[in-house]
């Protein structure tokens, strides 16, 4: 629609990434036409990136459905909404009934934690199909730091941050902070703080095979052989006890097993990993010395760190190290945020723990994690016949088919489904073979509250953001989309949505009234309910959370706590305060202590001990993000997906002249699994011996509705990949640091 009418601003939060920015965007009549950073936000103080300020251009996306889809005789059709939910529900919940709960699968893709609706439906919905079929994109991405967090700390959500505002000395690994904003993480300006960094005269350390933007602008940039990251680690952990360098300090009364730890990374020497990593052994020893003399140190580690064959080691050792440098749970170290819609602290106490591996797949018996199956095996479960075998599938703002390995077999394992399911707003390759397909609004449209990020920030606030435009005629609400979607699979078609958010606020409000611990132990749960503010269920419940949470009003406890309506009477935000320590109250271990070499971790160890006598391949692939981009979401935006061909694959000038390979002339990629075609990009930004394509690609697919995508495809890297290389304590797929060979096409 184009603009009309007079100009005006709203702010809002970006939901495109992990940092979380604050936006004024300008309006006209219904269509964004500008955004800006807002430089009264408490969080991100003005920062933008070319991702938020292309908001508007994807908003508009003329590409985008508008109404939902529903296959008849083969083809997709648009319908009514009433029409889409009586099919969900004449054809999935009957299926149920006869097949059982397993027979539904449940697919859930990153953008979905970026919604209000996204966070707050998926469990309902899961409780409703009670199916142990669950895959989300974090088997594809961070999975093995919610692993190492769940065994260290008995929660897989307790997952450390770093100071980034007060370190002196920060090492970074398999992190490009200056391409992806950060993960894990959520830091708006991440560049302004490592500069910072830097001007206070403190040190950064990049660890990674290529010569990111990051790694050009740090103290030390270690190109290591890819997937090593945990042999480094070890051997700097190895350093520090050998030379007397430990020093929890506030935190050794809170750690258990340092003596077991010592001994388990004993043969893991500087000399032992050197070969492995490839890197100097000494230069490793001036490392570990280095952070342990450091005032404050932190070390992070991501996407690079997690989906290798040791991701969960790594993450494991990245806290190991925290916490014998005394750099865990204290400020200028890695610390526990806590949001705003966290369950309110506790006294200490020893927890329940985490446990792996309570149920296993069908097919293959792949562990669950987390409650959730490795993504990678979903076409398995789909494909192979027997009971239990996944006949229908939800899919969530997921695009396995791009995302995950062996997109080819998924889609043909999609076909063959009795039935499907899509919540997404664009028809791409994977709800192309959706029978139904719900596309939720644009976000501009959409209130937003970052109940997901806010649990990973480097600093504590709170923010919200209510619709900057009203929904369109014929459009529906996400968070009603979700509600009626739970009612059609749970047999309750054609019931009130608001009764999901009504039954979810009473379950909240029973038990805190029984919690002795609880503000309201005591009260009356309908007298409570009756005093939640906002604007129908999805409001109501997040004030409800915030009256619970840390810095709630209690329901009066605390008159000058928060709810809803102060925090939304603050538009550009609340600052809550920096990070403090949290030990041992967040711990949940069954020892009430961080337990620093778990039983899995330990039975996992023998595997990278086997790595000091192996063979290095000559040459592997690693993948590599770019600023304007996040995955395969917003490749059909065009200001995002402008200028040179950014799917290539990046080789070194000696590889390039061994292989004989010229600049821009395409390439074949081989593995055991496939083979892609791909132009080449000769840069010395990557390692001899490593090579480079980008994640997220592969719009070449007939059937999707994406044309800016689809003119500028890319090629899949996951088409390289059948899904056997996983982390075996996490389950997460081997996306980078493994063996191809590379020659002219």
């Amino acid at each position: 629609m184009p603009p009309t009418g007079t100009a005006r601003t709203a702010l809002r939060v970006c939901p495109l990434c992990e940092a979380t920015c604050g936006l004024t965007l300008t309006i006209e009549g219904t269509t964004v036409t500008g955004a800006r950073g807002d430089h009264d936000d408490v969080f991100s103080k003005g920062f933008i990136c070319p991702k938020g300020a292309s908001f508007g251009e994807l908003d508009a996306d003329p590409d985008r459905l508008r109404t939902p889809l529903i296959r008849e005789n083969g083809e997709l059709r648009e319908a009514s909404w009433d029409e889409a939910f009586a099919l969900i529900a004449a054809r999935l919940h009957p299926l149920i009934e006869e097949h059982g709960t397993h027979s539904v699968g449940v697919v859930l893709g990153n953008p979905n934690v970026h919604t209000i609706a996204g966070t707050l439906y998926p469990p309902v919905l899961l409780g409703m199909l009670r199916t142990r079929n669950l895959f989300t994109a974090s088997t594809l991405d961070q999975m093995p730091k919610h692993v190492s967090s769940g065994l260290l700390f008995g929660d897989a959500f307790a997952i450390p941050v770093p100071d980034l505002d007060n370190t002196s000395h920060l090492l970074l690994l398999g992190a490009n902070p200056l391409d992806s904003n950060g993960s894990l993480c959520t830091a708006p300006d991440f560049p302004g703080k490592l500069k910072a960094l830097r001007e206070r005269g403190g040190t950064l350390t990049v660890v990674d095979p290529r010569r990111t933007r990051t790694a050009r602008i740090a103290d030390r940039h270690l190109a290591i052989r890819p997937g090593t990251d945990a042999l480094l680690l070890a051997a700097l952990v190895q350093v520090l006890f050998e030379e007397g360098l430990t020093d929890p300090g506030a935190l050794a009364g809170h750690l258990e097993g340092l003596d077991e730890l010592r001994a388990a990374v004993g043969g893991f020497t500087p000399e032992a990993v050197a070969a492995g990593c490839d890197l100097d052994a000494e230069e490793i020893r001036t490392l570990a010395r280095e952070l342990a003399a450091a005032p404050t140190a932190a070390v992070y580690g991501r996407i690079g760190s997690c989906t290798v064959e040791y991701g969960t080691l790594t993450s494991w050792l990245i806290d190991v190290l925290n916490a014998v440098t005394g750099n865990l749970d204290r400020p200028g170290g890695a610390l526990f945020p806590l949001s705003a819609t966290d369950r309110a602290p506790r006294p200490a106490a020893p927890g329940k723990g985490f446990t792996l591996g309570r149920w296993a797949s069908r097919v293959g018996g792949h562990p669950e994690v987390r409650g959730e199956l490795p993504i990678a095996v979903l076409a398995e479960e789909i494909e192979t016949p027997g009971d239990e075998r996944i006949r229908a599938v939800i899919a969530v703002a997921a695009n396995p088919a791009l995302s995950a390995p062996d997109g080819s077999r998924i889609e043909r394992a999609l076909d063959s489904l009795d039935f499907m399911v899509s919540v997404d707003p664009y028809l791409n390759e994977t709800s192309q073979h959706a029978d139904v397909v719900l596309p939720p609004p644009p976000p501009s449209r959409s209130a937003h509250f970052d109940i997901v990020f806010n649990g990973f920030a480097v600093r504590n606030q709170v923010r919200y953001s209510p619709p900057a435009i009203p929904l369109e005629a014929g459009s529906m609400d996400e968070c009603e989309i979700f509600a009626r979607l739970a009612l059609a699979v749970g047999g309750m078609h054609g019931a009130d949505p608001s009764a999901v958010d009504d039954q979810v606020i009473s379950h909240t409000l029973t038990e805190a009234v029984d919690d002795p611990l609880s503000p309201v132990h005591g009260r009356d749960p309908k007298e409570l309910a009756a005093e939640l503010t906002g604007t129908g269920g999805p409001e109501r419940r997040l004030d409800l959370m915030l009256r619970l949470g840390p810095y709630g009003d209690g329901f009066g406890a605390d008159p000058a706590g928060l709810t809803l309506a102060r925090v939304a009477d603050r538009p550009h935000g609340i600052d809550l305060g920096p990070l403090k320590p949290r030990i041992p109250g967040i711990l949940k271990t069954r020892s009430g202590r961080v337990e620093l070499l778990p039983e899995p971790i330990a039975a996992d160890l023998p595997r990278l001990r086997a790595a000091l006598t192996g063979v290095p391949a000559s040459l592997v692939l690693v993948g590599r993000r770019h600023l304007r981009s996040n995955n395969s979401w917003m490749h059909n935006v065009p200001t995002l997906n402008g200028g040179s061909n950014r799917c290539t694959v990046q080789v070194h000038p000696a590889d390039a002249e061994r292989l004989g390979l010229a600049d821009g002339r395409p390439a074949r990629i081989t593995t055991e699994a496939g083979e892609i075609t791909i132009p080449v990009e000769i840069t010395d930004t990557v390692r001899a011996g490593v090579v480079s394509v980008p994640h997220g690609w592969g719009h070449d697919r007939p059937g999707t509705r994406m044309a800016v995508a689809h003119a500028r495809p890319g090629v899949n890297v996951n088409q390289l990949l059948d899904g056997s290389r996983r982390d075996p304590l996490s389950g997460t797929s081997v996306l980078n640091g493994f063996p191809v060979e590379l020659a002219p096409a």
